[in-house]
């Protein structure tokens, strides 16, 4: 274990299952959904009346607003509807609620944390700092999301959170997103739909094109082709796919931090959005974004994504394209080096990689800057989120794999003007699980997506054991200090 002295704050983030939102909970056999509404259409109205009245008082007091949602539930069986006449508002919406049930989001574990500045500092104290920090929750099924917490770094260092609201909302999904024409045909390319079809619905697309042009594309070359031949419908289908595959969300600015929740929407997320590495993007004109890298998962193959945004209300979700864009742990440093952007990566299970890009969204030909040195890392090393620069280099927080499956945090430095060099590196962990950190839903594990500095302090944020998260911070002088040794 590393000399560095570590403080452990007083935060400990555990899974709440009273946290839920309100999900379809839709039968796939179409003679059980309408089944299920014969029953609800032989219902009196008073009975209806009576059971939609059972619902909102067992219910409500457990969402900001339920009705709609269900409401959103009955749209999506209506279709199913077997009967001409109309319906009163209180009956479809008890057959909404027939099709909705409640997901806890965190019940399983709320881990694996990045952190970053607040992009709104006002309130702060002289010295002090608010930050975002964002979560990996998991519930039933396995299914993971991205969860939000605010909070307040003292000047002295103390760390506290906001208080954590019993409600949960997902945002609006933007219904007509916008989409750029030149990144679009890459990856219909990358794909392996480079084809007469492809390029005759993205002809008459405008360099930015939303997705009711597309749409209006795609109709125009259904109705155009005579014949329709299996290799147009997989590469209409793959157009449509893509188009769900990046979109756009929106949150009332009325919602606390906490109350916001970034919920699988498309298809190749179905299975969840694991581990969202955040960081404070700063141009070379001084405007920042926030990106972040996650993983969708759709339960058999997972697909490194982009989020953007600029003040945690308005988020855009976005495939990533390029040779490298192949695997989990991706993070983007800062800034750009020498007017590229750069990123870390994991190409093979095991080691760290480097690759640098003119654009965020296309990446390719990584190149290996660690390897598995030590024990406690000799099965894999990975990247614990994006670079952070010091006077002395880029400082990667990483972690590494050994015996038993046994994950620990360490640190390297890389040169700040040539980052695939090197110049410091842990011999050992900084962080290793200890105690009853390492029980949980995967024992023996510290684990982060992300820390950042405040003053002369690494404020490193970590899971134990994917199952709960807490809050470290290191001086970073005694870190530097570390790494250079090492290099004796």
């Amino acid at each position: 274990m590393s000399a560095i002295p570590i403080c452990r704050h007083e935060v400990t983030l555990l899974p709440e299952s009273a946290r839920v939102i309100i999900r379809p909970f839709i039968p796939n056999d179409i003679n059980h959904v309408t089944t299920i509404i014969g029953r609800a259409l032989a219902l009196t109205e008073e009975e209806v009346i009576n059971e939609l009245n059972a619902v909102r008082l067992e219910f409500a007091s457990r969402h900001f607003e339920i009705e709609p949602l269900i409401f959103s539930h009955y749209e999506k069986v209506k279709k199913h509807v077997f009967t001409q006449r109309p319906l009163s508002k209180e009956r479809e919406l008890l057959i909404g609620a027939l099709f909705s049930g409640e997901y806890a989001l965190e019940s399983a574990a709320i881990f694996n944390p990045s952190i970053v500045p607040h992009p709104d500092q006002s309130g702060s104290r002289e010295g002090g700092m608010r930050f975002i920090m964002s979560l990996r929750a998991t519930g039933e099924g396995h299914i993971s999301s991205i969860e939000f917490r605010a909070g307040t770094i003292a000047p002295k260092g103390q760390i506290t959170l906001d208080p954590v609201s019993r409600f949960v909302t997902v945002p609006e999904v933007v219904p007509n997103p916008a989409y750029s024409k030149d990144l679009f045909i890459i990856k219909l390319s990358e794909m392996g739909f480079d084809n007469a079809y492809a390029a005759d619905v993205m002809r008459p697309l405008s360099e930015n094109f939303t997705l009711s042009e597309l749409n209006l594309s795609v109709g125009e070359i259904r109705h155009e082709t005579q014949t329709s031949s299996h290799e147009m419908t997989r590469t209409l289908e793959c157009v449509r796919w893509l188009a769900e595959s990046n979109y756009e969300l929106r949150f009332s600015e009325k919602l606390a931090m906490s109350e916001r929740i970034i919920f699988p929407v498309s298809s190749n997320e179905t299975n969840g959005i694991e581990d969202a590495r955040f960081v404070r993007f700063t141009e070379e004109d001084g405007s920042v974004m926030y990106y972040a890298t996650y993983t969708a998962y759709n339960g058999h193959a997972i697909l490194p994504q982009l989020i953007e945004t600029k003040d945690f209300l308005h988020f855009r979700i976005l495939t990533l394209n390029g040779t490298a864009v192949q695997n989990k742990g991706m993070a983007l440093f800062p800034r750009r080096i020498d007017g590229r952007y750069a990123m870390l990566s994991r190409q093979d299970d095991e080691n760290l990689f480097i690759m640098f890009s003119e654009t965020p969204h296309n990446w390719s030909n990584p190149q290996v800057i660690l390897r598995p040195s030590e024990m406690w890392e000799s099965v894999k090393i990975g990247n614990c989120g994006s670079p952070i620069e010091t006077e002395a280099g880029w400082l990667v927080i990483t972690h590494g794999v050994g015996p038993m499956r046994k994950y620990c945090i360490g640190a390297a430095l890389l040169d700040l003007n040539d980052p695939t060099k090197v110049i410091g590196r842990l011999r050992e962990p900084i962080l290793s699980p200890e105690g009853a950190e390492r029980e949980g839903y995967v024992p023996n594990v510290v684990y982060s997506c992300g820390s950042m500095l405040h003053g002369r302090e690494l404020i490193l944020p970590f899971a134990i054991s994917d199952r709960a998260s807490v809050i470290a911070s290191l001086s970073l002088d005694s870190l530097l200090e570390s790494l250079k040794v090492s290099l004796l």
